[in-house]
């Protein structure tokens, strides 16, 4: 069995057992047993949504704390783009990168050219010809793992580059034993993460044998340490600084602008990414080349373990990278640099058959028999009462023996009026 790792986790001391959860999972893998969620390991994608949405701040993310990085001798921080967002008016990328080492890093690589170096690794793989329509990022992990529960049939359409953060760690741990003299096992590298599903994909990498980062560092808790010393930094003109383009990976429509500016989409928000999936699926995109999906609204920007509000995050993104020079990764990026870094996944996307009733196909066909028969009884209001999101899911987890019919309020209705119906014609019987 696989191995799993989930960085949002449930802390049932502060669980209430609300319906909010419930409902706005995107991969139905809430439920609500004995008056608190349960989170179903195998369909959770760790896309924060339960985070974002739970009044109770029950869902949490787990993620490695600054004193982590004191493990190695040498530690390397990789800042995700959406960092800079964090520092309203914020023009200087340099200047936060020179207060990461203020606060312990002992370097700092931006992920941002590890961006540049995957957007040049897509284009030449687009110009082969030989690729599925659409294209579709792998930069989301969430949205990976979605497809992997939801969309399986979609899995070779995902691009097999790497994600640029595991791009930037491989080039950032080289380039610092070159300069330092030292063994890459000597060297930590930690990205500042604006979302749990990253962590997750550091420690469960989906493509790779093993993550070239160990370890991730919430940006939430990076920008409180890191506030007091930005206004006093002064810009380093040595920091070899990413592209325009690949600062604009954190925002919505960055990364397709970067990729294939034309016959591209760009959609943020899981519901909206499950709909166009859909469209996808259903052979209704055809003439589309390159999808980027982001979990989150606004892009990175809108990840669940940010400080600023995303629009705002957004918005000082793009104004910065509007003042930066035009260079593009098709110059900026040698071509060298392909080969000299890994860049392609080492193995395939394999679906996740969370989804499957059965690994026996003659049990999953009864139990699908099973299924039909119980949604002929149920009335199809998906209220969430019974701790299932709909009635089919509910139907699902009788069948799989996670909960009863009577769980249903509305079925223990009718059969009390059953009941009751049956002592008054029993109490009539008497009588006569």
């Amino acid at each position: 069995m696989e191995n799993r790792y989930h960085s949002v986790r449930l802390d049932v001391s502060r669980c209430r057992g609300c319906t909010n959860c419930l409902k706005r999972c995107p991969t139905e893998a809430i439920r609500i047993r004995d008056g608190r969620a349960n989170i179903i390991d195998e369909k959770c994608i760790d896309c924060g949504e339960c985070i974002r949405i739970c009044s109770y701040h029950a869902k949490v993310a787990v993620v490695d704390a600054m004193e982590t990085i004191k493990r190695f001798k040498y530690a390397v921080a990789l800042p995700a783009p959406t960092l800079y967002g964090q520092f309203r008016g914020l023009k200087q990328p340099e200047l936060v990168l020179e207060a990461l080492k203020q606060i312990g890093f002992d370097d700092v690589f931006e992920v941002a050219r590890g961006a540049d170096v995957v957007t040049k690794a897509i284009r030449e793989k687009m110009k082969t010809g030989d690729i599925p329509m659409p294209l579709i990022s792998s930069a989301c992990p969430a949205v990976v793992r979605l497809i992997q529960v939801r969309f399986p049939s979609l899995l070779p359409n995902v691009v097999d580059i790497r994600q640029p953060m595991e791009v930037a760690a491989s080039m950032a741990r080289r380039e610092f034993c070159l300069k330092r003299g030292c063994a890459p096992e000597e060297v930590g590298c930690f990205f500042i993460t604006p979302c749990p599903a990253k962590m997750t994909a550091i420690r469960r990498p989906i493509a790779q044998e093993k993550s070239e980062l160990d370890g991730a560092v919430s940006v939430m808790e990076i920008y409180g340490l890191l506030l007091p010393h930005i206004k006093k930094m002064q810009a380093d003109p040595d920091f070899h600084l990413a592209t325009r383009y690949g600062i604009s990976w954190a925002v919505s429509d960055g990364e397709s602008n970067a990729v294939c500016p034309e016959d591209s989409l760009s959609v943020d928000g899981i519901p909206n990414v499950i709909r166009v999936l859909e469209e996808v699926e259903n052979g209704k995109l055809k003439d589309l080349r390159y999808l980027e999906g982001n979990a989150c609204v606004g892009g990175c920007v809108g990840g669940p373990l940010t400080f600023e509000n995303n629009y705002v995050a957004k918005n000082t993104i793009q104004t910065m990278a509007h003042s930066m020079p035009r260079r593009h990764p098709d110059e900026d990026v040698p071509s060298s640099c392909l080969n000299k870094y890994p860049v392609r996944n080492d193995r395939r996307i394999e679906p996740n058959n969370a989804m499957q009733l059965d690994s026996n196909i003659i049990v999953a066909m009864q139990k699908i028999q099973r299924i039909h028969e119980l949604m002929e009884r149920l009335p199809g209001y998906d209220c969430g009462s019974c701790g299932s999101p709909t009635c089919e899911t509910f139907a699902e987890d009788i069948v799989n023996g996670r909960c009863r019919e009577m769980d249903c309020i509305h079925l223990m209705k009718q059969e009390i009026q059953r009941m009751a119906q049956e002592m008054v014609t029993l109490a009539q019987m008497k009588r006569e």
